[in-house]
This record gives structure tokens, sequence and C-alpha cells, in this order.
């Protein structure tokens, strides 16, 4: 993006080309006077109910957060008052790749959606919004052991393996959310998108490291509780975030289980309320789970197992050798021994090789842009690994620059070719690149050809590490694919627009503390027009309440609530929240005090 805005954060500014292409501007005018109302009815709910069941750093850092109850924050705020705790904030467009977002988290940026959710759906929302991450995740960041735990996760969580299918998830997810969000969206196209979503969702098949992973940020980041089984207190932010669920989360029917690595085995499903939640007693103990689940991913474990999960996962992916040699690209092949243990490695497409995540001068996706490979192991009958040599030894073994070697590995491949360069660097030996060379295996299968050029051997005895995505992700370009489905943009009618007009006056007077002479007139219109409206004739009622004025409004506002939250039953718990909050109001400075 030529025209990235860092917002003068320290944290925004860090992030790397790859995750900048999801960035989107918030186009904070975009945002309707009902848009600004929805924000105001769900933070006002939150405010009176979440100081009784949300983790007790939550209401106070709602502020350091930038946030208020009376507007949608502006980037710029939040960025402002992140950037004093070490994080910052950026607008998305909805759903992005599980891999991106964990990445932001390791940087210490929140991924925010730049839209807000529909009137219809104020309670709840399938789509990210930036009440759900906003409102949900930035509070809890002020608290330091669970910004810790966020940032840590993000950074296990950009190592983790992913699948096809997962891509294919995400996108059946993203589609669904964004026709549920949507103002005109037909029945049968929602009811198509449900089933492309559950058929994706059984037929996954062994879930990935990355479907593991989700499933722990999900019972924790999202709609994670804390302290005891009998008395949880919530910080999750899709809990938070949710005026409807964030109470009858609560209730006795929803399972409350203790967090375990055992969590790892409940999948969810996020069109539909969870079934059961978990208790964490403190942060810590998020973080001693995810070190456990880190202790069995690839790239700590390493070997052939890890390997085949490179292979499987048909992406761009990261093998270590032990020397500290990093191979970066498609794998399609490996060899394995007896032992199981690996004994070649093969890459397809443009391969770059790369050591503490730099790539390797000359070693570019360019240069070797048919692929990759070379042995994995120690030489046979030689007490000392490759790796460990220096020259002398390299020269005692009869590898020596601009001679001719035969290396005999212990798995048979065979090496012979003349020396043109060896790479060291601290230390390790990392390649040796030779001319006029053959590699064939034991069984005379030949590996590579003399006249397919120079052959770059990589060194190492094992493969220690495997991740996703590239070492050197800025020189590799390790673009993950941004999803070609955007979110629909709502295009309004005239009587949609007339009754923003009546929003908008009505907030003004609000705000200005004057004007309450056209709040009669502005009812007229009001119940005449768009009978179907809840929210304004709460908002109206609410001034005429605190000011004390036109109590034939007033009277008429209440029987028109009472007999629409008798009519719909869908609005009732919202219109009684709506009226619980006039009578008992809340404001930031009374909840901060």
């Amino acid at each position: 993006m030529n025209d990235f805005n860092d917002f003068g954060n320290e944290q925004v500014k860090n992030l790397p080309k790859h995750l900048r292409q999801y960035i989107v501007p918030q186009n904070y005018e975009k945002y309707t006077p009902i848009d600004q109302a929805v924000w105001r009815y769900v933070m006002r709910q939150n405010y009176s109910y979440l100081k009784e069941v949300a983790y007790y750093p939550y209401i106070k850092g709602l502020s350091r957060a930038g946030l208020s109850i009376e507007q949608i924050p502006d980037l710029q705020t939040m960025n402002d008052n992140l950037g004093k705790i070490g994080w910052g904030a950026v607008t998305v467009d909805g759903f992005i790749p599980p891999a991106a977002f964990m990445e932001y988290q390791a940087y210490r940026v929140l991924v925010i959606a730049a839209d807000i959710r529909q009137l219809n759906h104020i309670e709840y929302t399938p789509a990210p919004d930036i009440i759900h991450e906003s409102a949900g995740h930035a509070p809890i960041i002020a608290d330091t052991d669970y910004n810790n735990y966020l940032s840590y996760f993000g950074s296990i969580g950009t190592k983790a393996m992913f699948s096809a299918k997962d891509f294919e998830l995400y996108e059946a997810i993203r589609n669904l959310s964004i026709l549920k969000e949507a103002v005109d969206s037909k029945e049968e196209d929602i009811a198509a998108a449900e089933k492309k979503l559950a058929y994706i969702s059984e037929n996954m098949g062994e879930p990935s490291e990355m479907a593991l992973l989700s499933r722990l940020h999900w019972w924790t980041v999202e709609y994670g509780l804390i302290g005891t089984l009998e008395n949880p207190k919530i910080y999750g932010a899709g809990l938070l975030s949710s005026i409807g669920e964030s109470s009858s989360c609560m209730n006795p029917n929803v399972e409350k289980l203790w967090y375990n690595l055992d969590t790892v085995n409940y999948s969810y499903d996020i069109t539909k309320p969870q079934p059961q939640l978990f208790v964490t007693p403190t942060f810590q103990n998020l973080i001693d789970v995810l070190e456990a689940f880190a202790n069995t991913m690839a790239f700590r474990v390493g070997g052939a197992e890890s390997v085949l999960k490179a292979i499987e996962c048909k992406n761009v992916a990261t093998l270590v050798y032990n020397s500290g040699l990093q191979v970066t690209g498609i794998f399609t092949d490996l060899g394995l021994n007896e032992q199981n243990e690996v004994t070649f490695i093969k890459s397809t497409g443009p391969t770059a090789l790369a050591f503490n995540n730099k790539e390797l001068v000359g070693h570019s996706k360019a240069y070797h842009k048919d692929g990759f490979s070379s042995p994995v192991g120690k030489l046979s009958n030689c007490s000392t690994p490759l790796e460990k040599m220096g020259f002398d030894e390299l020269k005692n073994s009869g590898i020596e620059v601009n001679k001719k070697a035969q290396l005999i590995f212990e798995s048979g491949i065979e090496v012979n070719g003349i020396v043109e360069q060896i790479l060291i660097k601290d230390g390790q030996l990392l390649l040796i690149t030779f001319n006029e060379c053959t590699v064939k295996e034991s069984n005379g299968n030949i590996l590579f050809m003399p006249e397919w050029g120079k052959y770059d051997m990589a060194i190492g005895s094992t493969i220690i590490s495997v991740f996703n995505g590239a070492a050197d992700k800025e020189s590799y370009e390790d673009l993950l694919p941004v999803s070609s489905t955007s979110t629909l943009k709502v295009e309004y009618n005239e009587e949609t627009l007339a009754l923003h007009n009546l929003y908008q006056e009505i907030r003004d007077i609000r705000n200005s503390n004057s004007g309450f002479e056209k709040i009669p007139s502005i009812w007229e219109t009001l119940k005449n027009n768009h009978r179907k409206d809840w929210l304004l004739p709460l908002e109206i009622l609410e001034i005429t309440n605190i000011q004390n004025i036109h109590p034939g409004v007033k009277k008429e506002i209440q029987i028109f609530l009472e007999l629409k939250l008798s009519a719909e039953p869908t609005l009732k718990k919202l219109i009684t929240d709506g009226l619980y909050i006039i009578e008992n109001p809340v404001n930031q400075e009374s909840i901060l005090s």
C-alpha cells in the first residue's frame, strides 16, 4: 500500500508488506447515524451488564483503549491510546486468513473489521465487526498477562501448518458471514452457503495444526472465561461484544469446563451459541496449555512426520536443517530409511534458501525457480557430521574447492562432482555447490544430472523444524491469499436515508443539549413513516426522561414500545434491556470513578 497510514504507532509502523495487503481505510464518514446508535446501544448495555460479569480490567480497559459509549471509535484515537501499552490497530475487510490474523497478533496489532453490524443483528453477528474487534478485544489488551498471551499465541500461530482444506473452510465461513450480515441477502443464498460450509466442515479430514490452534484461540481469546467453574468472569471478545450471549452464557445449561490441553478436541460453530465454555484459573494457564500444544507442532518436532505435514499442506513451508539452513518452497517428496528418518527432501517450483530468516545471497526463488532437492543425513564411515566440519576437516574428507569429490551418505545416496563453493556461517557448514554433479540413490535412481547445471547440496544430519510460510517473508514475498469475495456495501433507499436523518437529528440534540423543541415533530415523523424501527424511539424516550420534557411524547413512546415488544417477541429482550438502561442510566465517568 503506497498510502499506508501507520497512525504514528510503532507497532503498526513495523508491519511487514505481506500483512499490509489486508489493511483497508476505516472511512469513518461511512458510518451512518443508525450505525452510531447501534454502537451506543451495545456499549451502554455492556457497561450496565459487564461490570458484574466481565474480568475486572475490562471496564477501565475500554477507556485505556480509547473507546467511548457515545461514538464508534476512530482508528487514530485507538492507536494513540493502544500505543501507550505497546499495541496498535488496523482495519480490514471482514475475515482474513487465520495465519495472517495470528501474525498480526505476533506484531501486537489488533485487526479490526471496518464494518459495523446491522441493526437486525445488534445482539450477535457471525461476521467480524468493529464492535466485536474494538469493544471485545481492545479493552482486555490493557491487562499485561493477557496481552503477553495474545502476542505469544500469534508467534506460535504464524508457524502452524495449514492445509488447502483450511483455506476452503475460511472462504466458506467468510462468504456465509457476508451474506448473513447483508441487508438484502436472499434466504436461498444463505441456505446454500450454510450447506456448503456444513459440507466442508464435515469433510475436513484430520485437522491441521492451524485448525487445532484455531480451536484453542476460539475457546480463549473469543469465548474464554476466567476464575472458577461456579463463578467465572468473561474475558473472551466474542462474549464481551455480544449483548445476547454475554448474558445467556452464564446460564446453567451452558456447561463450564476447565480449560486444558483436552480443549483442542472441541470443535466450534461460529453461527450458533456455544454449548459449552472453558474456564481458566489464570492467564498463565493459557500460556501453559499453549506451550504444551506447541511442543507437538512441526516447528518444534521436526523429522519425517513434520516434513509430511509440509507435503500435505501443498502451500509454501520452510524446512530447517540442524545446520540452521532454511529451505522455503512447496515440498512434494521425501526419502525415508528403515528407522523412518528423513534421507532426502524435494520441493517443486520456486524455492529459496535462508539462514536466521535472511535469504542467502544468490539463492532466491528466482534462482531455484524449478525446485530444490538435497540429501539429509550423515556421511557413511564418518564420525563427524558434515555440518560440524571446518575447512581442514572437509579437506581431510576429500572435500575441497576446485577438486572432484565423492560423498556417500549412510542412506546410500551418492554425490559425485567438482566442488565449486563451500558456505559456512556461524561455524556451521550450510551448503556445498558442485559442478558436473551426479546424485543417485543406492538403487541407481538418478536424482540429479550434470546437464541440469550447478548442484547446491544442503548440509544437515536431520530436519529439526518445519513451519508454515517463508523463512524470509519479505524476500520471498510470502503473500497469503487474499479472498476474492468482498463484504457487501449497503446502498440505502430514500426511506432509509430519511430515517438516518431522524437519527442524526436526535443525536445532535443529545450532543448539543439543545433543540429539544424539535422532538415532538421528529417523533411524529418516525411513528408515521418508520413504524418498524424500535431503537430511535428508545433514544427519544431517554432524552425526554433525562430532561423531564414532553410528557405526551414520552407516554406515546412507552405505549408504542410496549405494543411492539408484545407483538414482536424477537425484540422483547432488546427493548426491555433498553428501557432498563433508561431507568438505570450509565455513563463512562461514573463507572471509571
